[in-house]
This record gives structure tokens, C-alpha cells and sequence, in this order.
């Protein structure tokens, strides 16, 4: 049992530690590779990566046609959209700003398995959704509302709806399949998925193209397949199948401070006075949509003393 709850902390905090940084190191590489070539060159390291990770597993189920359909879902929405759409919004976007909008996907989370596995919606689950929309406007207000930054902060939106729907559909398929079969499964749907981008990182469009990439940015693209997607999914994977996809979206509370801090450290950026307000009341936000009313406490009246005990 110890073994068990050190094997998971361990996943779960390389998880996040692997996410955080890959908003920084996405945003050092968006400069040199288009985002849809980013997405496709992570995604076919990452594949390839999982599939020797796998062969030494020597662990393979059979799908069912029920668990291939979620994992098309699965691999489409989290390894295919959610990278190309956060791609682009780090193109306008700091680290931290992208980091804290895109974290809001816990409550979507949430408000997906009220909707969809019929968990039902708390009050304190509205409440909280309703902070952290709040949250992302004064981040938008703080990011100075430009066409440039709007445009990325609705690509972090879409990144956002895209993880959330991505956990939503893995989830179920963890109950059977092992963790590093779905992830590498999920990969490599979501790199056909990416394929169109594939002339991008090879040809270049707009004159963006991994050929003309400094070494550090090809550096950045085998990185970000091989720690945030390979391993950091797989130790997800292993996490979620043994915690509630709402408790465990509860530890990603801390990748926007860690990756904000990467940003100020690496490139010397660090969002609007106003941006990190709306950060905090997103997290606010966040943590609010968790809480649990209280039950109601039924205080029996006490009987009068000569009816209590009769007789004396």
C-alpha cells in the first residue's frame, strides 16, 4: 500500500512538473515552427517513444469497439486539437498567461461528468465556473484585449474545452486497457490527425520551418515529445486510473505559479499586474467549484427532563 501511494505521488508530480515546462518550452520553440508542424513533430517523437516504452511493457488488450471509438475522441481531441490550438496560443500568449486560462479545464472537467455521467451540478461547482469566467476576462483586460492576444486567449479556450473533453473520454478506457497502450494509442490518432501540418515542419509556411529552426528549437520539439507527452501521459494515465478525474485535475492547481515562474526566469516575461489577478481568481475559481455543501445537521430536541426519565 505504501508502495502504491508513492508510486502514484511520484506520478502525479512528475506529471506536473513535465506539463509546466512544456508551456515554457513551447514558448521558446512558437517563434521558429509553425504550430500545426509543432504539434505534428511532438506527437510523432512522442509516438514513437511510447511504442518502445510499450514493446518493453510487452502489454497490449484488445480493445472493444466501444473503447476504439472513445479513444479516436480521446486521440482527436487532447493529442490532436488541444496541441495545435495551445501551439498557436503561446504565438501571442506568455507562458503564464496561456498557462492560467488553459487551467480552468478542472471546472469543465467537473461540469462534463455533471452532464454527461449525470454526477450532477453543485452549487458550489456553478459558483466556482462563474469566478473563473471572471478570472479569464480580467486576464483578457490585463493582456491589453489586442486582436493578437483575443486571438490567443480563444485558443487557449479551445485548448481548455479540448483537455477537459480529452479526460472526459480517456477516463472510461482506463478501466481495462493499461495507461501506456491508451497513451500511445491516443498519440498516434492525434499525429494523423496532425498530418496536413506535417509539409509545415519540413517545407516551412511563411517562412517558419524546422530547417531554419536554431538546434535549440529541434531540441525543444524531441523534449516535448519525449517528457510531456510520452512520459508525463503515461504517469497520467497511470494516475487517473487509480483517482477520480476530478480529484486528480485538483494537483494541476499549481502549473500556472510553475510555469509563470519558467516565463520570468527563461525570457524575462511575466504577465500584466492585472493578469495574474485574473490568474488568482481563476484558481479561486477553481478551488471553489470543489467544495461540498455541508449536509444538513438535525439537532433532536431534548426531551424535559421528567419525560426523559420517568420514574424519578
Amino acid at each position: 500500500m505504501r508502495r502504491e501511494k508513492l508510486l502514484l505521488g511520484g506520478a502525479i508530480i512528475f506529471t506536473v512538473l513535465a506539463w509546466a515546462s512544456a508551456f515554457l518550452v513551447i514558448r521558446g520553440v512558437a517563434p521558429h515552427i509553425h504550430p500545426g508542424g509543432l504539434a505534428f513533430g511532438r506527437l510523432l517523437v512522442g509516438a514513437v517513444t511510447l511504442a518502445v516504452l510499450l514493446a518493453f511493457s510487452r502489454r497490449w488488450v484488445r480493445p472493444t469497439g466501444r473503447e476504439w471509438a472513445l479513444l479516436a475522441g480521446y486521440g482527436v481531441l487532447w493529442f490532436g486539437l488541444y496541441n495545435v490550438a495551445l501551439n498557436t496560443a503561446e504565438t501571442t500568449l506568455d507562458a503564464g498567461t496561456t498557462a492560467m486560462i488553459v487551467n480552468v479545464g478542472p471546472i469543465l472537467i467537473a461540469l462534463g461528468g455533471g452532464l454527461i455521467f449525470h454526477e450532477g451540478i453543485s452549487r458550489w461547482l456553478a459558483i466556482g465556473f462563474v469566478v473563473a469566467f471572471a478570472g479569464i476576462v480580467l486576464i483578457g483586460i490585463g493582456s491589453g484585449a489586442h486582436f493578437g492576444d483575443l486571438s490567443g486567449m480563444l485558443w487557449c479556450l479551445v485548448a481548455a474545452v479540448t483537455y477537459a473533453a480529452g479526460v472526459l473520454t480517456q477516463k472510461p478506457t482506463l478501466r481495462r486497457l493499461p495507461g501506456i497502450q491508451v497513451t500511445l494509442l491516443g498519440c498516434l490518432i492525434g499525429a494523423v490527425v496532425t498530418t496536413p501540418f506535417a509539409g509545415q515542419l519540413v517545407s516551412g509556411v511563411e517562412g517558419i520551418a524546422a530547417g531554419d529552426a536554431p538546434p535549440a528549437a529541434l531540441v525543444g520539439i524531441v523534449y516535448l515529445g519525449v517528457v510531456p507527452t510520452a512520459l508525463a501521459f503515461t504517469t497520467w494515465a497511470y494516475a487517473l486510473g487509480r483517482v477520480p478525474a476530478s480529484r486528480l485535475g485538483i494537483s494541476t492547481y499549481v502549473v500556472p505559479p510553475i510555469a509563470v515562474v519558467l516565463g520570468w526566469v527563461a525570457f524575462g516575461e511575466v504577465p500584466a499586474p492585472l493578469a495574474l489577478a485574473g490568474g488568482v481568481v481563476c484558481l479561486v475559481g477553481v478551488a471553489l467549484s470543489r467544495r461540498r455543501s455541508r449536509p444538513a445537521v438535525v439537532v433532536a430536541e431534548q426531551a424535559p427532563v421528567s419525560e426523559a426519565a420517568p420514574g424519578r
